[in-house]
């Protein structure tokens, strides 16, 4: 019901109106101007949050599959004969075993593992046994690098190549291989400029 402004004015009341009208209008401004500003603002941070839930996710899943990866190459790796010869194509057991895991090589590149190593990767592996891959070579039985002293000029080539640390010696001083800790990878064996170096089969 609409009331006219003399009728109201007609209760004794039109001194009263206006003021009352204007501070309710001036109190309901902020609140007015807050839910212009507020919600899309909220909408912004919701859309915003949405955006960021699958990192989140990610990134709180990531310790665990990198975890898990870890333990993987871990395991492979220790069923690998450390040689680190290079001949799986890989700068060593290690880097191997990780492109294992990542599907960049297969289980049958590693001669000095041959069969047996073949077989205990494919257990682990859940895969089938295969033959080893000619293309890296062939399996053999152990060796070890024997250095024929007479012969040895120091030149210290061989220290340089051994992947273990398995050859002491000093420049133009004889060189040595200590047996227990040579893995027969062969890799002293080219870089010999007098081929001092013979294979040999491991001491008793």
């Amino acid at each position: 019901m609409q009331l006219r402004l003399d009728e109201f004015a007609s209760t004794g009341q039109r001194r009263e109106w206006r003021p009352r009208v204007f501070a309710a209008a001036a109190a309901a401004l902020p609140f007015a101007a807050l839910a212009a500003t507020t919600a899309p603002a909220v909408g912004c941070v919701f859309a915003a949050a949405l955006g960021w839930l699958p990192g989140l996710l990610r990134r709180a899943r990531a310790p665990e599959v990198t975890k898990d990866r870890e333990a993987r190459i871990e395991a492979i790796d220790r069923l690998l004969p450390q040689t680190q010869c290079g001949q799986c194509s890989f700068a060593g057991c290690r880097p191997y075993a990780t492109a294992i895991v990542d599907g960049r090589a297969d289980i049958d590149q590693c001669p000095p593992g041959g069969a047996a190593g073949i077989a205990a990767l494919a257990e682990l592996l859940g895969r089938a046994r295969k033959p080893l891959n000619p293309a890296h070579g062939i399996e053999k039985p152990p060796r070890v690098a024997r250095i024929v002293e007479a012969d040895c000029i120091g030149c210290t080539k061989c220290i340089q190549a051994c992947p273990v640390d398995a050859i002491i010696g000093a420049r133009q001083r004889m060189h040595t291989v200590i047996a227990d800790l040579c893995t027969g990878c062969e890799l002293c064996v080219p870089p010999c400029p007098v081929d001092c170096i013979q294979m040999v089969p491991p001491p008793e």
